[in-house]
């Protein structure tokens, strides 16, 4: 019997990766990955050299073009594998992630014109610039009683699609008349795949307001924001709407071409990256949660019925497993702090005994952290070195540690930013399960939860729940490959059974532990609610004094 492959990209924050995964039984044939040259845009505009403004996050699509042009040849060609026996490909991608482009969906910043223009750049997901027409679009919806408001915990972020075209409108209306559509990169990719553009049913109801059942909100609501926005959806969004594991399209014949695969091959609607993880875990139940943890974490549920839970990022029908109501939370930065710890915090004695040792300072101050006890260090700290994602939804918010000392050390303060990202992780479950959505199993993915024993650990320890890991490294490609067999006729079901696994790794909590950070955790969430909540607006006052400085 000939086996069949699938081929699944994800496009993360600093890379993309593609894994050649076969669909009888999920084996990974070939994997590879691309960085991008540009990385992410936050202090200068690559192009000019330019001074960007505070909170901005742009990015260069030439360098998805670039990565989807490496990876996905390199995968065929380390794998050996006939291009005509892989019958599918499938695209995820951070989320909401916007770029304008014009009538032949060529992004704007590729022309001379526009090249020099920030806003003509891709905003990254976590490009919070846009935070004051979230502020907007929030205060409207909710004076106007908007009903699609419940489904996003009553609260959008500066995230989402919107605030990011109203920033452009506002700050570059050339942009805007200039652009024939802002599209989610992830929609840019397959556009770039078939040649036809489409809308990811996905992106729009998770990002973008879009009701399964009634659409976008209504023209007079975009009219009362801005008059210029009224038409907002048909001018701007114009593209069919298409499921996850549907069909976009077959490949078109250029890019067969320049990637080496048949024009037979299908490509799957794109989904955003952490939103997919659910297939590849095999999630079929009510109550299952799967924790993604990168540079972000996100928190996707499960669940056979919709409840608006309050601060947390949405629900919406089919956006996980389909069948399922899918809910999402997360935390807006994660192992960047780790990475801001090693990078800003260790002195030259840690990274001399580092280099000595072979070693990451990441991982020398985590392995210096692990070996304190709970309680030990003296430090409680706010995870919020990007904002708060969920249960606050408020990008404005900053970071803080509490307790410091003169015997403080470096590895206090990075075990200190671990427990706070655990302590979050345990509101957002908390939020969860208050708001009548149950979380009776959790699957944690990512290349922290397989390489770092100890966060995991300390994560059952805070959450007092059992932690599997998820087995294969590249959960999110994986999860695309899975859609892509779905799409190119395999019943998901099979494609999930057949593909989705997770390891035999449990991380159990440990009572003792537990019962030092119920202490630590109940004055993390009366800071949670002094600063976060109006108590202080401290945070927001020293952002005005920066940005007027």
């Amino acid at each position: 019997m000939i086996s069949k492959y699938t081929i699944g990209l994800d496009f993360g924050t600093l890379s993309a990766r593609a894994v050649l995964v076969r669909c009888s039984d999920g084996y990974i044939a070939a994997e590879s990955a691309f960085e991008y040259p540009h990385a992410v845009m936050d202090h200068t505009l690559a192009a000019t050299g330019e001074v960007l403004p505070p909170d901005f996050a742009l990015q260069d699509p030439q360098d998805y073009y670039d990565a989807l042009c490496t990876t996905v040849p390199a995968v065929i060609r380390e794998s050996g594998v006939d291009p005509e026996d892989i019958i599918g490909i499938g695209v995820d991608f951070t989320c909401c992630t916007m770029l304008p482009v014009d009538s032949d969906d060529r992004p704007l910043c590729f022309d001379e014109k526009y090249s020099k223009n920030p806003h003509s750049y891709v905003k990254l997901w976590k490009h919070h610039a846009a935070q004051p027409y979230a502020d907007r679009i929030n205060e409207l919806a909710e004076k106007r009683g908007e009903k699609w408001l419940p489904d996003y915990g009553n609260r959008i972020s500066s995230e989402w699609l919107f605030p990011k075209i109203m920033e452009v409108l506002d700050r570059a209306p050339e942009i805007y008349e200039a652009a024939d559509s802002m599209i989610e990169a992830g929609d840019w990719i397959t556009r770039l795949l078939t040649g036809r553009r489409v809308k990811a049913y996905v992106y729009a109801t998770a990002k973008a307001m879009y009701d399964y059942y009634g659409g976008y909100p209504k023209k007079d609501f975009f009219a009362a924001l801005d008059p210029r926005l009224e038409n907002v959806v048909e001018e701007k969004l114009n593209a069919e709407m298409v499921f996850s594991g549907r069909s976009a399209g077959n490949i078109c014949p250029e890019m067969a071409k320049k990637l080496g695969l048949s024009e037979k091959t299908v490509v799957a609607a794109p989904s955003p990256d952490a939103h997919v993880a659910t297939v590849a875990l095999n999630m079929n139940r009510s109550g299952d949660m799967c924790a993604i943890l990168g540079t972000s974490a996100c928190f996707m549920l499960l669940s056979d019925s919709y409840a608006p839970v309050q601060g947390i990022s949405g629900v919406h029908k089919d956006s996980l497993t389909p069948g399922f109501y899918g809910y999402e939370a997360g935390l807006c930065c994660f192992g960047d702090h780790f990475a801001w710890v090693a990078e800003n915090v260790a002195t030259a004695e840690y990274i001399k005994e580092a280099e000595e040792r072979g070693i990451s300072v990441l991982r020398l101050l985590i392995e210096k952290a692990s070996v304190k006890k709970p309680g030990e260090i003296g430090l409680i700290a706010l995870n919020w070195w990007n904002g708060n994602r969920s249960v606050l939804v408020d990008s404005a918010l900053s970071g803080m540690i509490l307790g410091m000392d003169l015997r403080t050390k470096p590895e206090d303060i990075m075990r200190a930013i671990i427990e706070a990202n655990a302590f979050g992780t345990r509101l957002i479950a908390e939020t969860y399960e208050e708001g009548g959505v149950p979380v009776k199993r959790l699957v944690a993915a990512g290349g922290i939860p397989r390489k770092d024993p100890f966060t995991m650990q300390l994560f059952a320890d805070v959450l007092k729940k059992e932690i599997t890991i998820a087995s294969a490294s590249q959960i999110p490609a994986v999860a695309s490959a899975v859609y892509a067999a779905a799409a190119a006729g395999i019943e998901l079901s099979v494609a999930m059974e057949n593909m989705g696994k997770v390891s035999e790794t449990v991380y159990r909590p440990n009572p003792e532990a537990g019962a030092v950070y119920d202490k630590i955790y109940a004055e993390y969430r009366r800071l949670y609610d002094h600063f976060g909540r109006g108590g202080n607006n401290v945070m927001k006052t020293l952002k005005a004094i920066r940005e007027e400085v």
